[in-house]
């Protein structure tokens, strides 16, 4: 019963890293974040909005990311949120963690959204949708 207690921990933990940072869809009714939500201009074509708390160090990797990308691709641009001071868009959005990146279109709609440090190649990817779409 303990091996086979260790073997599903072990998977359900697999399972969790690999989705972790990873962009997904956003399902149900999309949200619609403007200027005055994030206290920040949106980007001409994107916006990585990323929410973030003091003492996260997955967060200062994700803002590092973030940044590297807004310099690679022209009207993207990246918007970091402490979650603490801003618990009222916290709970409307469900962040349940931080990092979490929402990838906006040009109009401000949550495309993709990411709970965990992302890949830069994801964030690429994710904001062909935004940018595209």
């Amino acid at each position: 019963m303990v091996l086979v207690t260790l073997a599903v921990a072990t998977l359900v933990g697999v399972a969790v890293r690999r989705r972790d940072g990873v962009p997904r869809e956003v399902g149900g009714d999309v949200e619609l974040l403007t200027s005055d939500d994030l206290d920040a201009s949106l980007g001409e074509r994107a916006t990585l909005v990323q929410f973030s708390s003091a003492f996260c160090q997955p967060c200062r990797a994700t803002r590092r990311i973030l940044s590297e990308v807004t310099e690679m691709v022209p009207g993207v641009a990246h918007v970091e949120i402490d979650a603490e001071s801003r618990l009222d868009l916290v709970r409307s959005l469900n962040i349940m963690r931080t990092p979490t990146v929402l990838i906006l279109d040009a109009s401000g709609r949550v495309v993709k959204r990411a709970s965990g440090q992302p890949r830069k190649a994801d964030v690429i990817g994710a904001l062909g949708l935004a940018v595209d779409g």
